[in-house]
């Protein structure tokens, strides 16, 4: 079944992966990330929602970090907000363009959703 293919990659990763690695998924992106135990907190896999570039690598240092779906789902709404995409226009206007981004590079070994 697709779910445990899934839940087997994700359990694989959290025991082999380093610390602060960063994997990608077959969603261009959308990241699995490995942080370390910090504090009680246990190590654990969080999603890195960071768009990327015309070469498939992520346009940020880092992205914007979903801990759990109970976060994921008070995010989306934020997101769905007409208000939120006004400002985001209105921001366009002000900002100056960024540079141009650099071409594509050889693909590397992702995660399957």
């Amino acid at each position: 079944m697709r779910g445990d293919r899934l839940t087997e990659s994700l359990r694989t990763f959290l025991e082999k992966g380093s610390d602060w690695e960063r994997k990608p998924t077959s969603l261009p992106g959308v990241f699995i990330v490995k942080l370390p135990p910090y504090g009680k907190s246990p190590t654990r896999l969080v999603a890195e929602i960071n768009p990327v570039d015309s070469s498939g690598k992520p346009s940020r240092r880092r992205g914007f970090i979903i801990r759990n779906s109970d976060e994921f789902i008070k995010i989306r709404e934020l997101f769905a907000d007409d208000k939120l995409a006004d400002l985001l226009r209105g921001m366009d206007e002000v900002n100056p363009k960024g540079p141009e981004r650099p071409k594509p590079k050889p693909a590397e070994e992702i995660i399957e959703i």
